[in-house]
């Protein structure tokens, strides 16, 4: 017992070469008149010493200056360009500076808290300048904890060390605002279970995977019930009108249904197959209900192709373009002032109708009477009005599979697919009935229009059905002029 008493008192009789010699920076200090300090304060009130040094910084400086470096070794002397220990104490302003006391205070709370060791992450100065980031830990010497007069302080440097995390840091914010501010929706997912489900249907028997998912089409939505989304970025929060990732997660089942299951299902086969990069087109919705076209990009990150634990998916918006794409088909296809199909489509339609039928085939050339008089005494405005009423009527009239199409000025053809005379008969009744609704809410021109039907059965040409059709129009034009004296049938 005495014996380690003596080794206590006096660590640097007995281990002054251990002292000296060691490998990191080492200090021995006397922290007594810190502590000398800390009783003033408890005898003044001070309870909380964090606040006490909220309230007056000066007193973080005040302890510092009452610590009395006692000995240093060589370490330290080398680590801070010292040539000796007088140069070193005498230039301790030089050392100890800048963020320095934000750390030394940290320190002071924890033998303020009764600890007898303590530790922190500070900044210290060679005496050359030299910035170095350091470890420091503390602790009370055995048989001093009263006065706190022998404190062992080392300073690991741990520049290298701190210079690499920060660059770590750095890289990894680099990477983070890549992918938050990325003008791509970008998703991070773990495909770990969806993979072993495939391996498990593989290591079953199956080889050929499509009509194993023709046969089981559940296999495909247990697949996609098994995604696990593990990050989204900003932009994919504003393509699919999500407040925040929390929202969108929870609801991913009304951004990823109907039209996307096929397409999910052509991913799951390409992944069979071993492509672990695929791209293309498919529909999504956002929590709005919008439809969302997106040109999807899908690939399992390097480093992850054992287990696909780990896979960016990149979405790009291409609505507005689809949305252009459909307008143009729709312009090919459709006349742009009635909605209804246009001479293009009318003509493709019929030689399909010829082809394929199915039979028989019953055509309706339509003319729409009086629309020259309206565009000679109101004005084309007024005749454009005209027409996009007759095109709302034959619309309305209109039921898959039969089609009304604006194949001139003010001339008009139904294509009626499967359907004989009366059928044909039952459409001009209708329509004449939807125009006479129509004049009700539209005062002013009168809506009206001259119909002729000529049915086709197998074997026959149909242009041969659309001059019958045609001829028996212009006699219902000629006989609905000569009703109305001082009408001109030729100039409609």
């Amino acid at each position: 017992m005495l014996d380690t008493l003596k080794r206590d008192s006096a660590p640097l009789s007995d281990d002054s070469g251990m002292f000296e010699l060691a490998p990191v920076s080492l200090w021995l200090e006397d922290f007594s008149g810190v502590r000398a300090l800390f009783d003033t304060w408890r005898a003044e009130g001070v309870t909380d010493l964090r606040a006490h040094f909220a309230a007056d910084p000066r007193c973080v400086a005040e302890c510092a200056h009452r610590i009395r470096v006692i000995k240093v070794n060589r370490q330290t002397l080398a680590q801070f360009e010292a040539a000796d220990f007088d140069t070193l104490t005498g230039n301790l302003g030089s050392v100890f500076r800048d963020d320095m006391l934000k750390t030394h205070l940290e320190e002071l709370c924890q033998l303020w808290a009764g600890q007898l060791q303590f530790t922190s992450h500070t900044v210290n100065y060679t005496l050359g300048g030299r910035r170095l980031d350091v470890l420091l830990k503390g602790a009370i010497l055995p048989g001093h904890e009263e006065r706190w007069d022998r404190v062992l302080v080392s300073t690991e440097d741990i520049t290298e060390l701190e210079g690499a995390r920060r660059r770590v840091a750095l890289a990894e914010q680099y990477a983070r605002g890549l992918f938050e501010h990325s003008p791509v929706s970008l998703w991070v997912e773990n495909f770990s279970a969806v993979k072993r489900l495939l391996d498990d249907a593989r290591a079953a028997g199956i080889n050929d995977f499509r009509v194993f998912t023709d046969v089981h089409p559940e296999f495909v939505e247990r697949c996609m019930a098994e995604i696990h989304v593990l990050d989204v970025n900003q932009h994919t929060l504003e393509m699919f009108a999500a407040p925040d990732k929390k929202t969108l997660l929870a609801r991913l089942s009304e951004v990823f249904r109907d039209d996307m299951r096929p397409h999910f299902r052509e991913q799951l086969v390409d992944l069979w197959d071993g492509k672990l990069f695929q791209q293309r087109e498919v529909l999504n919705y956002s929590l709005d209900g919008s439809e969302v076209y997106v040109h999807l990009q899908f690939s399992v990150l390097p480093g992850h192709e054992e287990n696909w634990d780990l896979v960016l998916v990149a979405l790009t918006d291409i609505t507005a373009r689809k949305k252009a794409e459909a307008y143009l088909e729709f312009l090919g296809k459709h006349d742009v002032l009635t909605k209804l199909r246009n001479r293009s489509f009318y003509v493709d339609e019929l030689n399909r109708l010829e082809r394929k039928g199915p039979w028989p085939v019953t055509i309706i050339m339509a003319d729409l009477n009086g629309l020259k008089r309206v565009n000679d005494q109101l004005g084309h405005a007024a005749g454009d009005a005209l027409l996009r009423r007759a095109g709302e009527v034959l619309a309305k009239a209109m039921e898959s599979p039969f089609h009304a199409a604006r194949i001139g000025g003010d001339e008009f053809a139904i294509l009626m697919p499967d359907t004989d005379e009366r059928g044909g008969a039952m459409m001009i009744d209708a329509i004449r009935q939807l125009v006479e609704m129509n004049n009700q809410f539209y005062p002013g021109s009168p809506l009206s229009f001259s119909m002729g039907a000529a049915t086709c059965q197998r074997g026959d040409r149909l242009e041969a059905g659309v001059q019958r059709a045609d001829l028996l129009m212009y006699e219902e034009k000629r006989a609905h002029y000569e009703d109305q004296p001082g009408a001109d049938a030729a100039g409609k």
